[in-house]
């Protein structure tokens, strides 16, 4: 009798905490790829960086090879949530970090020669966007068929812990200490590494079924049952006000503060603040740390009652810091910034993940998924292509001040717009279903 309840114990410990998901051993894999693919991504973002610098580009060199990125998501994240919708998803994420795996090895071989240049880094930029449209929408959908619906939040807790822990704190500084210890190339070699990894993962794993059933009244014809496949999900979003309320603030957002965040704070770094690779390192690490933080904590409790309005709240005030972040001279002050920005997006991010997984009928999330990135992304190439030019423009200050000041009356007036208090005490998340 003693077995049992040691077991029991076992498992109720599980249940209570947010390592809950855990129990599911095709979880376990599937994080174990995610991890390992963004610690790649993380190495990828830090080593490019100054691989660009490295051969003597400044911020519009680098807001190409980050647009290619941008422009590699917008095209492909569409088509992504009509395939995680119909191909087993397993499959999608398999074919996607083998791509990931074959570029980053190419693009590190070439920088540890010396031969490598600015088109070719951003030629792999845009095959990683490429792969990203379609990898997060099969990720996304994939999620709720091997884990329980009252396990969603912790697991989108931990996807959100992970991320800034491994792609905005651990890549990147693990890539700033190879970048000032060797080279660029290392950094590319061991983001190589790191997507080998996470191929090996999801090979480990078992095929999962696809949450959707099939009736004989769909049309035979592939394309024709794509694009009505697409316009469903566009449906939904359109007569869904907060979802659509939401993606619409999200990509005007982006619009103001992806080009700067991912674009100018290398050069808040090294132009306001005098610092070099370590110091942009730290920056991240600060951002990672905070967004880890504040994502374990919201894993470890409750859907606020109000979780449409704290989403979208939280999401504007975290644009504030970018204010102190421009007039900074300090390299603890832009880290200070970072930290604050880090925590008010990632916390959010775990409310929006399991809003849509339990809100969304599960044969549309693929799709909605897909929405969500590229509604959320389409302004994040204009973003990008725009921050280096409008700095050079306007000054690395006032580009800062702007991206901080706007998001946050655009957030109020989506929470007022669609209403959003009403929706949220109509559909409570905060309590399970009897």
């Amino acid at each position: 009798m003693t077995e049992p309840t040691t077991t029991g114990t076992r498992a109720s410990r599980w249940l209570r905490g947010p390592l809950r998901p855990f129990q599911h051993g095709q979880y376990g894999l599937l994080t174990g790829s995610l991890t390992a693919s963004m610690l790649g991504e993380g190495l990828w973002l830090m080593a490019m960086v100054w691989q660009v610098i490295e051969l003597g580009g400044g911020a519009g060199a680098l807001s190409l090879v980050s647009t290619c990125t941008a422009l590699g998501m917008v095209a492909t994240v569409l088509l992504g949530g009509v395939i995680a919708d119909r191909v087993p998803q397993r499959r999608v994420l398999l074919t996607t970090e083998l791509l990931l795996a074959v570029s980053a090895t190419a693009i590190a071989a070439l920088a540890l020669l010396g031969a490598v240049q600015v088109w070719q880094l951003a030629v792999v930029a845009l095959v990683r966007g490429l792969c990203s449209g379609f990898y997060y929408p099969a990720y996304s959908a994939m999620l709720p068929s091997i884990v329980p619906a009252e396990h969603l939040l912790a697991a989108n807790g931990i996807e959100g812990t992970l991320r800034p822990i491994v792609l905005q704190a651990g890549g990147p500084a693990l890539a700033g200490i190879l970048v000032a210890s060797y080279s660029p190339g290392a950094a590319l070699a061991v983001g190589a590494a790191s997507q080998v990894a996470a191929t090996v993962f999801l090979l480990l794993m078992k095929p999962v079924p696809i949450r959707r059933d099939r009736t004989d009244e769909e049309p035979r014809h592939p394309v024709r049952s794509m694009l009505i496949d697409l316009r469903e999900g566009f449906a939904y979003m359109i007569r869904t006000p907060w979802l659509l309320a939401t993606l619409v603030f999200a990509s005007l957002m982006i619009l103001v503060v992806m080009g700067p965040m991912e674009v100018l704070i290398p050069f808040a770094v090294k132009d306001g603040a005098g610092g070099g690779p370590e110091d942009h390192a730290l920056v991240m690490a600060a951002f990672g740390v905070s967004g880890a933080l504040a994502s374990l904590a919201m894993a470890s409790r409750r859907l606020p009652r109000r979780y449409l309005t704290a989403m979208n709240v939280m999401w504007g005030l975290a644009c504030l810091p970018f204010v102190l972040i421009g007039v900074a001279h300090d390299v603890w002050l832009i880290a200070l910034g970072a930290f604050v920005i880090g925590a008010l997006f990632s916390a959010p991010m775990v409310i929006w993940g399991t809003l849509l997984q339990r809100r969304v009928p599960p044969e549309l999330l693929g799709r909605v998924s897909s929405l969500d990135f590229f509604v959320s992304l389409v302004f994040m190439p204009v973003s990008m292509a725009l921050a280096g030019p409008l700095s050079e423009a306007i000054g690395l200050t006032t580009t800062f001040v702007i991206a901080g000041l706007l998001p946050l009356p655009i957030a109020v007036a989506a929470v007022l717009l669609a209403r959003m208090p009403a929706d949220e005490l109509a559909h409570p998340l905060d309590r399970a279903k009897a």
